[in-house]
C-alpha cells in the first residue's frame, strides 16, 4: 500500500471546487436562461469532447465512466421534463428511475475500479460487452415484466435498515456503499487525482439521484459537474506526466524550461550531479540507482533560500533561485550538499527478507545491512547583465565540471579558480562509495 504521505489534498481540490459549485448552483432553484441552456447541452458536449480526449490518450476507463453518467442523465432527463411539464410522473418514470439508481453505482464502481491492463481494442470490447449485457438485460426485463421488476426493486429486503430520509430503493444504497469502499481503497492504494475525482464524483451522483424530480436543475448540473470532474482529472494527470518526473516526484525538464521563460533579471542556476552514479548501478543494480535518485531528490527538495529543484535528466538536477544573488545561494547549496552526504543509504538483501511483515519489522532493528554514502557535486552560476538563461545553464555546467575536477562532493561557482570551490580539495578526496 502507498504511504499515507502520498495522499494529498491537491488531488481532491479541483473536484471539490466543481462539486461545491454544482451543489450551490443546483440549490438555487432558478437559473438564468443562459445557464439553463448551457447545462442542457453541457453533458452532451462533455461526452463528445471528453470522450474523444480520453480515447485519444487511451483512457478507456474514463471514457466509459463518462458514458455511464451520460446514459443515466439521458434516461432521467426526459422523465424529469415530463414531470415538470405535466405535474405528474410518466408511466415508466418510477421503473426507469429505480433501474438507474441500481445500475448507475454498479456500473460506475465497476468501471472506476477496472484497471486498464489489456490491449486497447480488447479493453474497449470487454467494457462495451459488460455495458451491453447489463443494459440489455435491464431493458428486456423492464419491457417484459415491468410490474414484477418494479415490485422486486422496491421490496424492502431489510426493514430494520429503512429510514424516512432514504429516498432511494434499498439496493441502491448498498451498491453505493460498496462502490465507495472500493474506490476509497483504490485511492489509498494508489493516490491519484483521477481516483480522487472518481470518489467525489460518486458522492455527487448519490446526492443527485434523490433530487432528480424535486430540484429543477439538479440532474443537469450535477451530471455535468461529475463528467467535468473526470475530464479535469484526466487533464491533471496528463499535465503531471508531462511536467513532473515520476521517479523522483520533482518537476521535470519541461517544467524547468517553462519556468525559465518567466524569470526576471536576477536569478541563480545550480546544476547538481550524483557522484559515481554509474558505480552504484554497476555494483548494486538499477533498483539501488533509483533509490539514490529518490534520496538526492528528497534532499534537494528541501533546499532553502527560495530555491526550487528540478530533475534535468539522468542523475543530473537543477536548482533555480529566482531573484537571488550568488552570495545568497551558496550557503543553501552547501547545506543541501551536506544533507546528502550525511544521509546513509541502507542496502538490504531482498533474498533474506521475510515474507511475513511482522517478522520483517522484528528483524528490522537487528538486521545488518550494507551502508553506502551518496555525494553530489554542484556547479552554480549567476545571471549577468548580458546573459540569457541558456548561457547561465552552460556556465553552471562548466562550474559543475570544475567541481568534479576538484575532487567531487563540493560546490563551485562559475569563474572561481580551483582553490575557490566552496569546499576545499583536501576535503573532497574521500571516496564517495564506501
Amino acid at each position: 500500500m502507498s504511504r499515507p504521505a502520498a495522499v494529498r489534498f491537491s488531488h481532491f481540490l479541483p473536484s471539490l471546487l466543481l462539486l461545491g459549485g454544482g451543489l450551490v448552483a443546483a440549490n438555487l432553484g432558478a437559473l438564468s436562461e443562459f445557464f439553463s441552456s448551457l447545462f442542457n447541452v453541457l453533458p452532451t458536449l462533455l461526452l463528445l469532447l471528453g470522450g474523444a480526449f480520453c480515447l485519444i490518450y487511451s483512457r478507456q476507463r474514463e471514457a466509459f465512466l463518462l458514458l455511464v453518467v451520460y446514459l443515466a442523465y439521458f434516461c432521467l432527463d426526459s422523465r424529469a421534463d415530463y414531470y415538470r411539464e405535466h405535474g405528474k410522473a410518466a408511466a415508466d418514470a418510477a421503473l426507469v428511475f429505480h433501474l438507474c439508481s441500481v445500475l448507475l453505482p454498479l456500473l460506475y464502481g465497476l468501471y472506476a475500479a477496472w484497471q486498464e491492463r489489456s490491449h486497447l481494442l480488447q479493453d474497449l470490447v470487454a467494457r462495451g460487452a459488460v455495458l451491453l449485457a447489463l443494459g440489455g438485460v435491464s431493458v428486456a426485463l423492464a419491457q417484459r415484466y415491468p410490474s414484477a421488476l418494479l415490485g422486486w426493486l422496491t421490496a424492502l429486503g431489510w426493514p430494520a435498515l429503512q429510514a424516512g430520509w432514504m429516498q432511494l430503493i434499498q439496493p441502491a444504497y448498498g451498491l453505493f456503499l460498496l462502490a465507495f469502499m472500493l474506490l476509497a481503497l483504490q485511492y489509498l492504494r494508489r493516490p491519484r487525482p483521477l481516483h480522487a475525482a472518481q470518489l467525489l464524483g460518486l458522492f455527487g451522483l448519490l446526492w443527485m439521484l434523490p433530487k432528480t424530480f424535486s430540484l429543477p436543475f439538479a440532474l443537469n448540473i450535477m451530471s455535468s459537474q461529475v463528467m467535468l470532474m473526470l475530464v479535469a482529472a484526466v487533464v491533471h494527470e496528463a499535465y503531471q506526466m508531462a511536467y513532473r518526473d515520476e521517479l523522483t516526484g520533482l518537476p521535470g525538464r519541461r517544467a524547468l524550461n517553462e519556468r525559465l521563460q518567466r524569470l526576471g533579471r536576477s536569478y541563480v542556476i545550480a546544476m547538481a550531479d550524483v557522484d559515481h552514479f554509474k558505480q552504484f548501478t554497476d555494483t548494486h543494480g538499477h533498483d539501488v540507482g533509483d533509490q539514490v535518485l529518490r534520496l538526492v531528490a528528497s534532499q534537494l527538495r528541501k533546499v532553502g533560500g527560495g530555491g526550487t529543484a528540478y530533475r534535468y535528466g539522468g542523475e543530473e538536477f537543477t536548482l533555480l533561485f529566482p531573484g537571488k544573488s550568488l552570495e545568497e545561494c551558496l550557503p543553501h547549496l552547501e547545506a543541501v550538499r551536506q544533507a546528502v552526504e550525511g544521509y546513509a543509504l541502507q542496502l538490504r538483501d531482498k533474498g533474506q527478507r521475510p515474507r511475513d511483515d511482522g517478522r520483517g519489522r522484528q528483524r528490522r532493528g537487528s538486521a545488518k545491512a550494507a551502508s553506502v554514502s551518496v555525494t553530489i557535486s554542484i556547479g552554480v552560476a549567476e545571471r549577468q547583465q548580458e546573459r540569457g538563461f541558456e548561457q547561465v545553464i552552460r556556465a553552471a555546467d562548466k562550474a559543475l565540471y570544475g567541481a568534479k575536477a576538484a575532487g567531487r562532493n563540493c560546490v563551485r561557482a562559475h569563474g572561481q579558480q580551483r582553490r575557490g570551490a566552496v569546499r576545499e580539495r583536501a576535503a573532497c578526496d574521500e571516496a564517495t562509495v564506501r
